[in-house]
């Protein structure tokens, strides 16, 4: 029996505890936002690590945005070193998850198995990862005890809302060094024969019109930011949407509509705040002096950022140009470059190499819609060396009924420990 068909059966051995795993891990519901249950999800996995002879650290990440005594960001770090000299692997995966949603027929924390596949809010994004590259570690460990180099497992914080409370504090401590670590793979559901080598970029930014209060009665006496805001959506429509429509990019982007750059508008309110739920009252009658919307501005690496921003503002200029009275105020709230691996990468090749022996196909070779912890290990960590592969189905995340498939974990953890073989036994 080869090296690699023991691991193989190993990790096959393993897949009650797999999904055992994983439900635990999905049963701590780490909401974000707010924050919930950071520190105990990073003591659960303190605890699974240090059984299998990590050495474990817990870092908060102090000051950074949501951290707070009643929300602090709590991430873990585990490694096991070697018998000898050699490169360190790293599998990151975030543990926090967005809110549930409606629509659900499953319990979202209850991580029910049905039809082969496990149910709940972050099954697929992306705690079955975490399981799959925890159970491809300690498979490992156990049939190579004599490895070189290390191995390290961290579960961090805030990636759904940035990564600033997780990757990026941790970068800039030092923990993403290239002298520290060589090769890191994130199991985000990007499909067990996916090599996912970067996402495209994101720029975040509030607009507000500004209006005049009056009595609703008298609307002419005031002056609506609502109506200024319509005007902002049509130019969006009419001009900046078509122009993005009929961009695309060279970048490898799943799926297809995400080779367009996109605009998502998040959030739009005007006027006055929306009341509690108990309140039973009528609105009074005024015009209203404000309006806000979110946008998230998807782009491609084609795209300068100077244009991203430049293209919405050039819009807002014209109509304060054009149109009477129009006033706004734009706020930027983050921008993120496009990141992209070399596919000739070590850990491209490697994981490349892995899947065919596994799955005996070649992968496919694909850059993310959406930004994930990549962007911090490169920009911050100055690491090249860096890719998202992991079980799980893109377009489940975030959506109702969100699961993953146990057959697709084994797999995804024995191309992880097929990697780990090819990187760790000289």
């Amino acid at each position: 029996m080869s090296p690699m068909t023991k691991l193989s059966s190993a990790i096959t051995a393993k897949r009650d505890d797999l999904v055992a795993l994983t439900q635990d891990l999905v049963r701590i519901p780490t909401l974000n936002p707010p924050g919930q249950d950071y520190r105990l999800i990073c003591e659960y996995l303190e605890t699974r690590l240090g059984k299998a002879g990590f050495q474990t650290e817990l870092i908060r990440a102090f000051g950074t945005p949501g951290d707070s005594e009643k929300y602090p960001r709590w991430n873990v770090i585990a490694r096991r070193e070697g018998t000898r000299s050699g490169e360190c692997v790293h599998f990151n995966s975030h543990t926090d998850v967005v809110e549930i949603g409606a629509g659900w027929t499953f319990d979202p924390f209850g991580a029910e198995i049905s039809d082969g596949k496990i149910y709940g809010r972050g099954t697929c994004d992306m705690k079955g990862g975490l399981a799959a590259s925890i159970i491809a570690a300690e498979a490992f460990i156990e049939t190579h005890p004599t490895f070189a180099g290390a191995i390290e497992i961290s579960g961090t914080a805030d990636e759904e809302s940035g990564g600033y409370g997780g990757v990026a504090y941790l970068a800039e401590q030092g923990y993403f060094n290239p002298a520290r670590v060589q090769h890191v793979i994130i199991p985000e559901p990007l499909n067990k024969d996916r090599i996912c080598l970067g996402h495209r970029g994101g720029w975040w930014a509030e607009i507000e019109t500004k209006g005049e209060i009056a009595h609703g009665s008298m609307p002419f006496l005031g002056d609506c930011a609502v109506r200024h805001m319509g005007a902002v959506l049509g130019e969006f429509e009419d001009k900046l949407f078509p122009a993005m429509a009929a961009r695309t990019t060279d970048m490898p982007v799943v799926p297809e509509g995400a080779r367009q750059s996109t605009m998502n508008i998040n959030s739009i309110h005007g006027g006055q705040k929306e009341q509690d739920d108990d309140f039973t009252g009528l609105p009074a009658h005024c015009v209203p002096d404000s309006c806000r919307i979110v946008i998230d501005r998807r782009f491609l690496a084609e795209e300068p950022l100077e244009q991203v921003r430049s293209e919405v503002t050039d819009l807002l200029e014209g109509l304060r140009a054009s149109r009477t009275d129009f006033d706004y105020e734009l706020t930027e709230l983050n921008s993120v470059l496009p990141s992209m691996t070399d596919r000739d990468a070590p850990v491209v090749r490697t994981v490349a190499r892995a899947i065919e022996d596994v799955l005996g196909k070649s992968p496919e070779y694909v850059a993310s819609p959406g930004t994930y912890d990549q962007k911090h290990i490169d920009r911050i960590g100055k690491l090249k060396n860096c890719i998202a592969y992991g079980p799980g189905i893109l377009e489940l995340a975030h959506k109702p009924d969100e699961y993953i498939g146990i057959d697709d974990m084994v797999e995804s953890a024995q191309v992880m420990g097929a990697a780990l073989e090819s990187l760790l036994l000289p």
